[in-house]
């Protein structure tokens, strides 16, 4: 069973800073309050306002100037896109990126998916489960699901990896057009299989981003659930697809 999970702090208070970042209340090229000050604007622990500040500087938004303290870099280039899983499960190109496709058949969905997909709890659809490799190791788990009567006429039950990625195969396909995307995050104990083709140690924790790909009526089209180390935080988030 998966718990839906509220984000840790150090995650909040960044996308908090970013958001501050983006509104202009923190412009480029001045100076984030200090690290005494934001623990008491927010009533959060220095370790928690420094993993943030850490986050946000990791990915591009501050940097540290030696005797200057924190600076505002504004947004970073390419960093909207950088962050929704949603957009790289659509548009992946199974062909062109390192991994390997690990099951292709028909299943029986959690209760999870199901309501994603609007089907009835144990609704048989097609799943498309991929791993995702850096320099050899897996990294993410994408197991992706879509409605029997979406499938016919496409390559989507093909064994063999699919060019061009999901959402223009099933657009061209389909005579369907994506609108927007939902990601929701849970966090849950991996099942074995799952564990194994992550190689995680047992006990590990995964953390579950669930992407909802609709049309503009809200009919979901796609549901693919991406499974990453715990440590690899998400938060949910509603954006249109261009």
């Amino acid at each position: 069973m998966a718990y839906e999970v509220e984000a840790p702090k150090y995650v909040r208070l960044a996308q908090t800073i970013q958001q501050r970042i983006e509104d202009g209340t923190y412009p480029p090229g001045t100076r984030v309050p200090s690290e005494n000050q934001l623990v008491q604007s927010f009533g959060m622990s220095r370790p928690t306002v420094v993993r943030a500040l850490e986050l946000l500087k990791r990915d591009g938004w501050l940097e540290s100037r030696q005797g200057y303290g924190t600076i505002v870099r504004g947004r970073p280039a390419g960093g909207e896109q950088k962050d929704r899983r949603g957009s790289e499960a659509l548009a992946r190109d199974e062909s062109r990126t390192a991994g390997r496709l690990v099951e292709v058949g028909r299943v029986s969905v959690s209760a999870r998916v199901a309501s994603a997909l609007g089907l009835p709890k144990r609704a048989k659809v097609l799943m498309r489960r991929f791993l995702v490799e850096e320099d050899g190791e897996p990294v993410e788990l994408v197991s992706s699901y879509f409605p029997v009567g979406l499938v016919d006429g496409t390559e989507l039950e093909n064994a063999d990896p699919l060019s061009g990625g999901t959402r223009a195969h099933i657009e061209a396909r389909k005579k369907v057009r994506f609108d927007h995307v939902t990601e929701r995050v849970s966090a849950r104990l991996p099942e074995h299989e799952e564990a194994e083709l992550l190689e995680l140690p047992e006990g590990v924790p995964v953390l579950s981003v669930l992407v909802v790909a609709c049309d503009a009526s809200g009919q979901a089209l796609q549901v693919s659930d991406v499974l990453l180390p715990a440590d690899r935080q998400e938060l949910e988030d509603t954006y249109r697809l261009s």
